[in-house]
C-alpha cells in the first residue's frame, strides 16, 4: 500500500517506518526542513530504541523517504496518516493549529479519493471537526478515520509491531476494512482489532492515560502515607499486586510521571469536561497528585540538610523522563534542577540520552558528565531520577568514595535499603523508611 505520514515526530517516524517494515511504501513528510535533513542523511532527529536500524533498512531498500512537500508527500498516496504535535495551551487544552494546517493542505491537494487518518491525540470531536473543514474546500470524496496511537517511548516500534489492540473510528465500514488489511501483519497473534466511532475512538486514547496516571499517583500517594506511618512501599505494592483485579503495571513509586502523554492527555480531558460543564474531580486529582511528587525529592534533600543547601554540590543520575528515551517534557528531573538551583547547589548532572535537551534548557549552569561516576566527583550526595537500567547495580564501594557524604536521595526506588546501610550510606527512598549509615 501506498502511505504518506505528516509529521515526524516520535508517532509519525514510528509509525512511518513500521508499516514501511510491512511492505508499504512509505513518505514522511514534515515542514521542519532540518528534521528532514537529518532523516535524508541517515540520522534520527529523536532517541527511540531499534528505530535508527529500520529507517535505515527501509530506506536503503527504497521503501521509506522524506520530503518537506506536503503535495509531493501525498500525490499518490492511498492512506494519509496525520501524526503532528498537539501542544497543550495554557488552560489544558490541546492546541489543534498544527492539525487544522495540516488538514487544509491537504484538501487544497487532494486529487483522488484519499483515507485520512488521524493519529495525533486529539479532543472528542475532531474527527468531525477535521472532516467539516475539509469538506468546505474540496469537492473531492475522502474518509476521516480515527487511530489513536498506544505507544511508550523506549518501547515503541516493539509497541507498534506487538501491539495489544489497534483501535479505529469509523463512518462507514470500507475504510476500516482497508486499514484493517493494513495493520494485518501486527495482529497475527490473534490481537483485537476494535472498529467503533470516531468519537469513542478519540475518547479511548485519553481515557487509557487517564487510567495509567491515575495509577502511578495512586502509588505515589500510598508511598507517602506509608513512609509517614512506618510502612514499607516495596511490600505495600506486592501485597495489592497480587490481586488480579489490580496487578502490578504502572504500580511503581517514584517523583512523578511525565513526558509528552499522560501530563497533556490528563489536562485535555480536564479541559475537555469543563468545556461542557462537568467536573473531573477524579482526574484533577491526579494532576494535583503528580505536580507534588515532583517535589518530593527536593524535600527530602531540604530536611536532611536542614535547609543549608547554599553551596553545595549534588550529583543527579537520570535527566529524562523516563528510560530509554531522550525526552525530557514534563520530566520530574526539571523540577528538581529547578530547586536546587534556586537554593544554591552546583549541580553535576549524567544521562545516558537526554543532556543535549537539558542543556538546551539550563546552558552552562550545569556540570555536564558524560560518566555517572564523573557526576560524583565532589558531590554531597547522589539524587536517582530517571531509572536507567545501568544505574541499578552500581559500585557502591566507588559511589561512597567519590561522594563527600555517602548520601543517596534514590527517587526511583532502585536500591535495598538495608543493604545501603550496611555500606554505610544514609538511603532515601520514595515510600520507605530512612536507613542511617552506621
Amino acid at each position: 500500500m501506498r502511505i504518506a505520514v505528516i509529521g515526524t515526530g516520535y508517532v509519525g517516524l514510528v509509525t512511518g517506518t513500521c508499516l514501511a517494515e510491512s511492505g508499504n511504501q512509505v513518505v514522511g513528510v514534515d515542514k521542519d526542513k532540518a528534521k528532514i535533513d537529518t532523516l535524508c542523511a541517515g540520522g534520527l532527529p529523536i532517541y527511540e530504541p531499534g528505530l535508527l536500524e529500520l529507517v535505515q533498512r527501509n530506506r536503503r531498500e527504497n521503501r521509506l523517504r522524506f520530503t518537506t512537500s506536503l503535495a509531493e508527500g501525498i500525490a499518490d498516496a492511498q492512506v494519509i496518516f496525520l501524526a503532528v504535535g498537539t501542544p497543550q495551551t495554557a488552560d489544558g487544552s490541546p492546541d489543534l493549529s498544527f492539525l487544522y494546517d495540516a488538514a487544509d493542505s491537504i484538501a487544497d491537494n487532494l486529487r483522488d479519493h484519499k483515507i485520512i487518518v488521524i493519529k495525533s491525540t486529539v479532543p472528542v470531536g475532531t474527527n468531525r471537526q477535521i472532516a467539516e473543514r475539509m469538506r468546505a474546500r474540496t469537492r473531492q470524496s475522502f474518509d476521516v478515520v480515527s487511530n489513536p496511537e498506544f505507544l511508550k517511548e523506549g518501547a515503541a516500534v516493539d509497541d507498534f509491531m506487538r501491539p495489544d489492540r489497534v483501535v479505529v473510528g469509523v463512518r462507514r465500514q470500507e475504510p476500516a476494512d482497508i486499514l484493517h488489511v493494513l495493520y494485518a501483519p501486527f495482529l497475527r497473534t490473534e490481537r483485537p482489532f476494535l472498529v467503533m466511532s470516531p468519537e469513542s475512538a478519540e475518547m479511548t486514547k485519553y481515557a487509557a492515560n487517564a487510567m495509567l496516571a491515575a495509577k502511578i499517583s495512586f502509588i505515589n500517594e500510598i508511598a507517602n502515607l506509608s513512609e509517614l506511618l512506618g510502612a514499607d512501599i516495596n511490600d505495600v505494592r506486592r501485597g495489592i499486586g497480587h490481586d488480579e483485579r489490580i496487578g502490578f503495571r504502572f504500580l511503581f513509586p517514584g517523583v512523578g510521571y511525565g513526558g509528552s502523554c499522560f501530563p497533556k492527555d490528563v489536562r485535555a480531558l480536564i479541559a475537555m469536561a469543563r468545556q461542557h460543564g462537568y467536573e473531573l474531580q477524579l482526574m484533577e486529582a491526579v494532576d494535583r497528585v503528580n505536580e507534588a511528587q515532583k517535589h518530593v525529592l527536593f524535600q527530602k534533600i531540604r530536611r536532611h540538610f536542614r535547609d543549608q543547601l547554599a553551596g553545595k554540590t549534588f550529583a543527579i543520575w537520570g535527566l529524562a523522563f523516563k528510560p530509554r528515551t531522550d525526552d525530557i517534557r514534563e520530566a520530574p528531573s526539571l523540577s528538581l534542577i529547578t530547586e536546587l538551583l534556586a537554593n544554591g547547589v552546583q549541580l553535576r548532572v549524567h544521562d545516558p540520552e537526554a543532556m543535549a535537551n537539558v542543556r538546551a534548557r539550563f546552558g552552562d549552569q550545569l556540570t555536564y558528565c558524560n560518566h555517572p561516576y564523573e557526576a560524583l566527583e565532589g558531590a554531597d550526595a547522589l539524587a536517582i531520577v530517571t531509572e536507567w537500567q545501568e544505574f541499578r547495580n552500581p559500585d557502591f564501594e566507588e559511589i561512597r568514595r567519590l561522594l563527600r557524604q555517602p548520601t543517596i536521595f534514590d527517587g526511583r526506588n532502585l536500591y535495598d535499603p538495608k543493604l545501603l546501610a550496611s555500606l554505610g550510606f544514609t538511603y532515601y527512598g520514595i515510600g520507605r523508611q530512612v536507613r542511617p549509615r552506621d
